[in-house]
């Protein structure tokens, strides 16, 4: 790896396009198309994710907002065109793809995240490169090429740039990765992919609100509207448009006005020529439905709840943890929305004390059921969760940024106070399903999760269809065909057949919009 110095240059200074961020973003793109091979562990664990990104999608088809973003595209068809979770045989332009797509999968809040000086979804740059691979006759090796340069460009700003702690959306990122993967999966020339990288992250940047307070479905399309913006922006780049430059180290631009300023230095760290792109390997999915700082404390409550006794004997609960969950999560936001029973899905799923009641008192975790209007609501639940607050233990926080991935801890410590002052008190540092955890996710558990949440909406030969297809993904080309056999379907096996026009009738009672 190469650590890079980022840094704000004046225009006078000219800072030759070489030494900017973007273009270097840009060179690993690129640089990627140049490997004779992809690491194999990448390529595995890119086709594990499409497999993860496919099994939320299905799972969120009937949810209003996945269904407004499907009925937005449906106006705008395309030649060739990308296909549509939940549209059967319909071709949409890929940008519009992109959006329907992007927001089934981020919807749930239910598939891959990294975490490090600030936080990532990688997995949503899979939508919009699935679409551009189709639109342009594109085969699965030029697919995961892509998501492999996706993955490497997000985890490495990741790591070397905060977005949080100036209060802009960690989607500012994911527009540079997905510009980046597109670049790559197209082979296109580092000067297009770098105009693109700064035309994406220009038009990207926005405030932190959509995941404060009251958080709104805002929250599942963000991510789509990068992917779509992205698309866009790698279009008018490949027309020969520049953007605004450096977007990076400009003196009026995204580190001097958006960030620590212009005294600022932000080391981000890049792949050498010809190194392995092996970043998507140190990125983690959920066995739960949630934000990610609480998959641990819903493993945690499940093995707490042997212990506590009836719940209605608990005094109070503390749970001591980093300053990132303990401030976006927890009661250090300072959110009052986060112990109402009225509030939306999206901020439940953004509230640790909610989240360890529910999984306290259920033993588990639904997709669904834990979020239920009249879940929320149960009178018990509401008095439990109103005991429960979070505190940031700065040890914990040391160790949700420890450098060596081995030590670095997610979870935090449970201190639950009984009736009779008894205390009982349990840790856990990562998930369960975590890399490092006690049941580290593989290849046969993103295949239980995809037919967990496909079931009753996938038929069994469907999801056995799509599985094949994924598993197989090197071999899948272009041009609707599989090449180890004559009954493949391409890139479109990635989509699992579902009741179309049952769908469709339900879009048909939304809301109109302009389109």
């Amino acid at each position: 790896m190469i650590d890079h110095q980022v840094r704000v240059h004046p225009s006078a200074g000219r800072l030759p396009r070489e030494e900017q961020l973007a273009w270097k973003l840009a060179a690993v793109a690129t640089g990627t198309q140049d490997a004779p091979d992809l690491d194999p562990d990448a390529a595995a664990t890119a086709a594990d994710r499409i497999v993860d990104n496919a099994a939320v999608a299905v799972a969120s088809l009937r949810r209003r907002p996945v269904a407004v973003a499907r009925a937005q595209a449906r106006p705008h068809p395309g030649a060739p065109g990308a296909a549509v979770f939940g549209a059967g045989g319909l071709r949409v332009s890929p940008e519009w793809a992109a959006w329907a797509n992007g927001t089934a999968v981020r919807e749930l809040d239910f598939h891959d995240t990294f975490l490090a000086a600030d936080y990532a979804h990688p997995g949503d740059s899979i939508p919009p490169l699935l679409a551009v691979a189709q639109h342009t006759g594109r085969g699965g090796a030029d697919l995961l090429r892509g998501i492999i340069a996706a993955y490497e460009v997000h985890v490495a700003l990741v790591r070397g740039i905060c977005l949080h702690r100036h209060r802009i959306d960690h989607v500012a990122h994911l527009s540079a990765a997905q510009a980046c993967g597109i670049g790559a999966l197209l082979r296109l020339p580092t000067e297009v992919v770098y105009q693109a990288v700064q035309q994406a992250v220009h038009t990207t940047t926005a405030t932190r609100q959509s995941r404060k307070g009251e958080i709104s479905s805002w929250k599942a399309f963000a991510p789509a509207f990068a992917g779509k913006t992205a698309i866009e922006a790698v279009d008018r780049a490949m027309r020969g448009e520049g953007s605004p430059s450096p977007v990076y180290e400009g003196e009026d631009g995204f580190l001097a006005w958006l960030l620590d300023g212009p005294e600022a230095v932000y080391t981000v760290g890049l792949p050498e020529p010809g190194e392995a792109r092996r970043a998507i390997l140190d990125t983690y999915t959920k066995e739960h439905s949630a934000e990610y700082q609480a998959q641990a404390v819903i493993d945690l409550a499940r093995r707490l709840r042997e212990r506590t006794g009836p719940l209605e004997k608990v005094r109070g609960i503390v749970l001591h943890t980093s300053r990132h969950t303990h401030q976006v999560i927890g009661s250090g936001a300072g959110d009052p929305q986060k112990y109402d029973p009225r509030a939306s899905r999206e901020t439940l799923d953004h509230s640790v004390p909610y989240i360890f009641a529910v999984a306290l008192e259920d033993g588990g975790w639904h997709h669904e059921r834990s979020y239920a209007p009249e879940r929320a609501a149960r009178p018990e639940t509401v008095e439990l969760w109103r005991k429960i607050s979070t505190v940031e233990d700065p040890e914990w926080t040391r160790r949700y940024h420890d450098p060596d991935p081995e030590r670095r801890a997610f979870g935090g410590r449970a201190v639950v106070t009984l009736a009779d002052g008894t205390v009982i008190e349990d840790e856990l540092a990562v998930a369960d399903a975590h890399p490092a955890g006690a049941r580290p996710f593989g290849r046969d558990d993103y295949a239980a999760k995809f037919r967990t949440l496909a079931e009753g909406v996938v038929t069994g030969e469907a999801q056995d269809r799509f599985l094949a297809a994924a598993h197989g993904l090197p071999a899948l080309d272009g041009t609707g065909l599989d090449r180890t056999g004559p009954d493949g379907t391409g890139l479109d096996g990635l989509f699992p057949a579902v009741d179309a026009d049952a769908l469709a009738a339900y879009d048909a009672t939304l809301p109109k919009g302009l389109f």
